[in-house]
């Protein structure tokens, strides 16, 4: 189990995250839902270790590396020029010392041009591409900011499969979305942020009260003026 306590991220004196604290179980899906600015991609960011300079603590609680364990997908992957679909994959597992794997039983499902330029790829075509290369290294936990982001409706609903049938093998999966429903139809436990703090952590059963506490908590004041306009 990842297991986050307390964590406190600032720069300088402009505090992001107070004092956060969330577990991830394996073949769970934990959502990650706020506003903009909430610091849902800085916490992501902390947890992988892509940010270094916070206090609280961060780790597996069966003592293993986290890094060597889990998979990050970035909310804008990057991809080096000149690089084919199949070479960045090939590098991404080369990286982390990995044996070469054939890609093409998942390509099947996600469907991309690997020896064409990665960066010559659509936003939808480079997310299918940076997730491919998480899949096939069967990663224990996987932390992914905004996965739906960029894709169409077709993706989308073979996103949310992909991610059934890994929690199902048993990974754990902490993901943020402002798709609230692909958070809702796929989720165990949903952790909403607001300014950085936990506002609260809901269960499964209690997802019927999500949307509306959201609205209450992040738009009260414009629901009064919307009730007094159409009056």
């Amino acid at each position: 189990m990842l297991e986050v306590k307390n964590l406190r991220k600032a720069y300088g004196s402009h505090v992001v995250l107070h004092d956060v604290s969330l577990t991830l179980r394996p073949g769970t899906i934990h959502g990650l839902v706020g506003a903009n600015g909430a610091g849902k991609t800085t916490l992501l960011n902390c947890l992988y270790g892509l940010e270094t300079e916070f206090t609280g603590s961060v780790r597996d609680t069966t003592g293993r590396t986290l890094r060597e364990q889990t998979g990050m997908l970035p909310y804008d992957p990057y991809f080096y020029p000149r690089l084919t679909g199949r070479e960045y994959l090939e590098f991404c597992l080369q990286a982390r010392g990995r044996a070469l794997v054939d890609f093409a039983g998942w390509n099947r499902l996600l469907e991309l041009p690997l020896d064409q330029y990665a960066d010559e790829y659509s936003a939808g075509m480079r997310k299918k591409l940076a997730l491919l290369a998480l899949l096939v290294q069967n990663f224990d936990y996987l932390i992914l900011d905004e996965p739906f982001n960029g894709l169409d409706l077709e993706a989308n609903l073979l996103l949310k499969e992909i991610l059934q049938r890994l929690r199902t093998r048993g990974t754990g999966i902490l993901l943020t979305s402002h798709i609230l429903g692909a958070l809702t139809e796929t989720g165990d436990e949903i952790t909403v942020l607001v300014a950085g703090r936990v506002q609260r952590h809901y269960a499964a059963a209690e997802f019927d009260t999500l949307e509306t506490d959201l609205l209450n908590s992040l738009h009260r004041e414009k629901l009064g003026l919307l009730l007094d306009s159409l009056v």
